[in-house]
């Protein structure tokens, strides 16, 4: 029997940072308010496209694998916010790290990357390939309408990414499960798509739209329901569980999902302070993140779950291999970037908040 095993690990964050401080010179807001509601202190702003934050964090996952793109068999890519629709960034990301093999794009939001490593493992397990890369990538500042506090405080840009190989060692993705609520579709959403008059210029005042009490709601159920039922069908007692890695979204809602789940809040892994919400990048960059922190220990076990926009949700539950350290580090670097984040934001800030 083969198993799917996490065998390198990358991120990519662009360096213009925008912090609460920031923000509070355009929008009413403080940087208290904001820790107080969020935990989130800063997010970063990328002055690169989605697929190059996506490559840069492939070939450094691929260098802690110790392979070369061209050893991949399937690139899943994790993304609401691609350069381009038609064609997929996963081929970008493909000939950038000189794959050959399937390759596409898939939108659960913020549940993304999870969807993503349920189905590299699940092609593994079948046999299909031996070595997948699931890639998380996202530059949401796009979407941004900078004069709607609800939105402009959460989100940032980041990409991560995992690469994840057979072995006939037992552990790696041990099970997961994915779920959608169509019911609430509707409450976070970004009107941008085919359904837009393209002959309107009012059609390009798209932007994010959420009822925050309605989705911390809904992600707290859905998370624990999904987390619930993936330690139950794997046979997995909660207090085995060593480490939580959710989606970065609102700490409020990481504190209260381990509060109802009864896990320890120091299992918890939470980093959002660092980087606001970057949907599907939220936990490869975590794991890179708890890797960093040594937080990551050889064959522990790891509980991850996520909620984003459809509603979908996931969990995931994974047994860490041997290896904590990567077995190569990669050059692979952003270009540079001379503008900070309030800089790269001036001009849609200039536009949603005259």
């Amino acid at each position: 029997m083969q198993y799917a095993t996490i065998t390198g690990w990358g991120k990519c964050v662009p360096p213009a940072t925008l912090t609460n401080d920031d923000l509070a010179t355009f929008i009413e807001t403080s940087d208290e308010w904001i820790k107080s509601r969020t935990g989130i202190s800063q997010r970063h702003i990328s002055h690169v496209n989605t697929s190059e934050l996506a490559s840069v964090a492939a070939k450094r996952a691929l260098a802690a694998a110790g392979i070369e793109g061209s050893e991949i068999d399937m690139i899943i890519l994790a993304s609401a916010s691609p350069d381009t629709l038609i064609p997929n960034i996963a081929s970008t990301v493909q000939a950038n790290i000189g794959a050959n093999c399937a390759a596409f794009d898939i939108n659960a939001a913020c549940s993304g990357f999870l969807y993503g490593l349920g189905l590299a493992s699940s092609q593994i397990k079948s046999g299909q390939c031996k070595k997948v890369l699931v890639v998380g990538a996202e530059r949401l500042s796009f979407y941004l309408d900078w004069s709607r506090r609800e939105t402009a405080v959460l989100f940032g840009d980041g990409a991560g990414a995992v690469v994840v190989e057979a072995t006939d060692i037992p552990g790696g993705v041990l099970g997961y499960e994915l779920n959608n609520d169509p019911d609430g579709r509707d409450i976070l959403k970004a009107g941008f798509g085919t359904a837009m008059d393209r002959f309107s210029a009012d059609s390009l005042d798209f932007y994010i739209q959420f009822d925050g009490q309605e989705i911390f709601k809904r992600a707290i159920n859905g998370m624990n329901k999904l987390s619930t039922q993936v330690l139950e069908k794997c046979g997995v007692d909660k207090d085995e569980v060593d480490l939580v890695i959710p989606h970065q979204a609102n700490e409020r809602i990481i504190d209260t999902l381990v509060s109802r789940m009864k896990i320890p809040k120091e299992k918890a892994f939470v980093n959002i302070a660092n980087y606001g919400n970057t949907s599907a990048a939220t936990i490869p960059i975590a794991i890179c993140d708890a890797l960093e922190k040594g937080l990551i220990k050889p064959n522990q076990t790891i509980l991850s779950c996520a909620f984003g926009a459809g509603l979908t949700s996931a969990a995931l539950l994974l047994q860490w291999g041997e290896r904590v350290t990567p077995v190569q580090i990669s050059d692979a670097q952003l270009p540079p970037c001379d503008q900070s984040g309030i800089e790269l934001v001036k001009r849609a800030v200039d536009y949603f908040c005259k």
